[in-house]
């Protein structure tokens, strides 16, 4: 008699690769649902601005750390920026609460396909997945639920960073160079279009990010300038042939603080 509380599968049974779908099958009362999901609900958070950008060596990712509920700022702290395993990350904007959910959900697919295939998906491949997961929001984004990640990681087969965007019916779309997303993501994409080149250091590459947020930050009410008072910066991660790395707290207020002393290089810098 098996009384463990894992799911048993007999012998010859295959439970799959995709987790989403093992989840529908052994317990469907866990697996994200629309059909509770009124259109008249209370405001609920909503993340703001993401960037990722590729380097030399791999890709930056970073975002903000402000939330909003209607006009009210509902958060100061929250994070927007989260590996999603080993070698590529995710970083949300829309509403923050399914927007989690599909990160966790999200991390644990390509856990369940590597333990079950015994290798690791390609990061297109990875790619692919999300994608799935974005359409599946799909009922949820007509209630205003509208969860638009981005995707980053480094690519082994071609020794790159790649960088993928999403619309919300789930069309995967990979980039060149950089993207953004979010209610700022027009304002700091117009300041990494004029300040990005193909010779970017890891360094620049961070400093660009955190200048990009900054520019949004001025520009846009709902995305989060840096906060000298409460010690609050963005959140900002490298991803490379080394892995994912979220860059130190310490590291990221020097940066700030140094981009900040140089407003004459920009404006709102």
């Amino acid at each position: 008699m098996n009384d463990s509380p894992l799911p048993f599968f007999a012998s010859g049974t295959d439970p799959g690769a995709s987790f989403h779908d093992l989840l529908r099958r052994v317990a469907p009362e866990a697996a994200p649902s629309t059909s509770a999901l009124s259109a008249a609900m209370p405001e609920i958070l909503h993340g703001t601005t993401v960037v990722a950008i590729r380097f030399g060596g791999g890709v930056v990712m970073a975002g903000d750390r402000r939330a909003t509920a209607g006009m009210a700022i509902a958060s100061r702290r929250i994070e927007k920026v989260f590996p999603a395993d080993d070698f590529s990350g995710i970083a949300i904007a829309g509403a923050a609460g399914p927007a989690v959910e599909m990160v966790r959900l999200f991390q644990t697919q390509l856990e369940h396909y590597e333990k079950i295939e015994g290798e690791q998906l390609t990061l297109e491949g990875k790619a692919n997945q999300l994608a799935l997961l974005v359409r599946t929001n799909l009922p949820a984004a007509m209630q205003g639920f509208v969860v638009v990640p981005l995707f980053a990681g480094f690519d082994h087969r071609r020794d790159r960073g790649r960088v993928f965007s999403f619309d919300v019916t789930g069309g995967k779309y990979e980039e060149t160079d950089f993207q953004t997303n979010g209610s700022g993501g027009v304002h700091a994409r117009n300041w990494i279009k004029a300040k990005w080149s193909e010779d970017l250091t890891r360094d620049g590459t961070v400093d660009l990010a955190l200048r990009a947020l900054f520019a949004a930050a001025d520009e846009d009410a709902a995305t989060g300038g840096p906060d000298l008072v409460r010690r609050i910066f963005p959140t900002v991660a490298v991803i490379d042939g080394g892995g994912y790395s979220p860059v130190p707290a310490d590291e990221i207020a020097t940066r700030a603080e140094a981009a900040l002393g140089g407003r004459e290089e920009g404006a709102g810098l």
